[in-house]
């Protein structure tokens, strides 16, 4: 699997580097060698909250949550779309 990290108009801190490497881990199991995982972080009005986004593309599986920190937002849509690739691994 092949991850792709875009933030736009900001620096990923190693910290939140890290998170993203141990949560999208898990989708080693359920993608091949050469599927691309991409995660497109960027901050949505400033001056609210729930102001951080989480784009994640897998395929044709698309997912994107909006919440108060990244690593909630990067979360949220991970497992959203690992639902929706175990439901297409049982109808395939």
């Amino acid at each position: 699997m092949k991850l792709n990290v875009q933030a736009i108009n900001f620096e990923i801190a190693k910290q939140l580097d890290d998170f993203i490497a141990k949560k999208t881990s898990r989708f080693g199991r359920h993608l091949r060698e050469d599927d691309e995982l991409s995660i497109r972080l960027s901050v949505v009005k400033p001056a609210t909250n729930l102001n951080k986004q989480a784009d994640v593309r897998v395929g044709d599986l698309f997912a994107s949550k909006t919440c108060d920190t990244f690593e909630q937002a990067i979360s949220e849509a991970l497992d959203a779309l690992d639902a929706r690739i175990e439901k297409r691994k049982e109808n395939a």
